[in-house]
């Protein structure tokens, strides 16, 4: 993505539709929740049961991920350098309940393995069959960014949807992960619950 400087691609809820078709389900589950969540690739994919917090209150949980987790080579974590704190929607919560039960410190697993990335051939390919299937089934010219989609626009459509229902320039920044204030339990349920809605 570093080398790649194309401008950012959100997808619209129908290029969503079809990707998501397209995708074996352990990639539809941490598309989906990068979907909802924001979160970068990896924080997906090293997210751990050891980091939910329950928030009984309001009858739900919450993620803290370590600022210093790790990231893919063991050397990196939260690209802001502060805990990351992930709200669970409807659909999150949904996908955190499914996965729940596995004898994994992980989250989302395939083969009962960690998953070291999301862009990998199957998304690749996954992707490419999406804008081919959405171009027949639509009868509409082939969209070469669709085919291309990248992990990273994922986040970026959780962005643009998120400014598109009016959501502040402050709680986007909160939920993206860009805010530089540090993110403890200092937080209500009541500034959870307006998070989450």
């Amino acid at each position: 993505e570093k080398e790649d400087k194309r401008p950012a691609y959100p997808l619209s809820w129908k290029e969503q539709t079809y990707l998501i078709n397209e995708l074996p389900e352990h990639l539809q589950s941490m598309v989906l929740f990068k979907l909802n969540t924001g979160l970068r690739e990896q924080e997906v994919c090293q997210l751990q049961w050891d980091w939910e917090i329950p928030i009984p209150e309001i009858n739900t949980s919450i993620f803290l991920i370590p600022y210093n987790f790790g990231g893919r080579n063991g050397k990196g974590g939260v690209k802001n350098g502060i805990d990351r704190l992930v709200i669970l929607n409807d659909t999150t919560k949904k996908i955190i309940e499914n996965q729940r039960g596995n004898s994994s410190p992980y989250v989302f697993l395939y083969k009962n393995q960690k998953l070291g990335k999301m862009n990998n051939s199957a998304f690749k390919k996954a992707r490419v069959r999406a804008a081919k299937r959405m171009s027949e089934t639509e009868g509409i010219k082939f969209n070469d960014d669709f085919a291309n989609v990248r992990i990273h626009d994922l986040k970026h459509t959780w962005g643009h949807r998120l400014k598109i229902a009016g959501i502040s320039f402050e709680d986007r920044q909160f939920l993206l992960g860009h805010k530089t204030k540090s993110v403890t339990s200092h937080y209500s349920a009541p500034e959870l619950t307006q998070l989450i809605e």
